[in-house]
């Protein structure tokens, strides 16, 4: 599907085909979701998707999650009227920051921060990242978010994979995800069938 192309039939989640496989080996994710938000309509529908189980919620701030978070947390806060919160990978904050431990998908520990002149008690974090593979990144910026006094009010993610930590999320915070039913067991077994049309950038 061309990158930029609006149907005109647009279903839940029909942005998904945008995605495209990962085409550099394994030492990167398995997919690559940011093609969907070259399309101004993918990324307004993937918004409105993530946000519709938070329609009723009180939301203070959003947080996103380096880097690819930023993108996505970013159009979120815009769409809801709020300010975005960057949390960070170590190293880039010139300010006082918490710090956070955590690995992610390749298994390598990393330390996370986020600067400690915003959350306080009493404010209600919606947190956003692009995708949620072992849960790793998110359970660190949860644990930042709480150790600094905020509520995390609930997780929303393109996918949520059924990891062990991805269950975990999901089983104790409110979660949000553009996955239909019938494609998250291709999305727990990373390869989804519409790759199919991307043959030729993966030979």
């Amino acid at each position: 599907m061309d990158a930029l192309a609006v149907p005109e039939e647009r279903g839940r989640g029909w942005y998904l085909s945008l995605m495209v496989p990962n085409t550099k080996g394994n030492n990167f994710a398995w997919l690559d979701p940011s093609r969907l938000y070259c399309n101004h309509q993918a990324l307004s529908d993937c918004v409105k998707d993530l946000l519709q189980p938070f329609q009723n919620e009180s939301i203070d701030l959003v947080a996103g999650i380096d880097a690819m978070g930023f993108i996505l947390g970013s159009a979120v806060a815009t769409t809801l009227s709020k300010g975005f919160l960057a949390i960070r990978k170590a190293g880039h904050l010139c300010v006082q920051t918490e710090s956070q431990t955590y690995s992610d998908y390749s298994g390598r520990e990393k330390l996370m921060e986020v600067r400690k002149d915003v959350l306080r008690p009493g404010q209600r974090v919606l947190l956003v990242d692009q995708w949620i593979e072992t849960g790793g990144t998110m359970q660190a910026a949860i644990s930042l978010v709480e150790k600094l006094g905020a509520t995390v009010i609930g997780v929303a993610a393109v996918a949520i994979e059924n990891s062990d930590g991805g269950q975990w999320i999901k089983e104790n915070y409110r979660c949000s995800h553009c996955i239909p039913e019938d494609l998250q067991a291709q999305i727990d077994r990373q390869h989804l069938d519409s790759f199919k049309s991307f043959a030729s950038l993966t030979q």
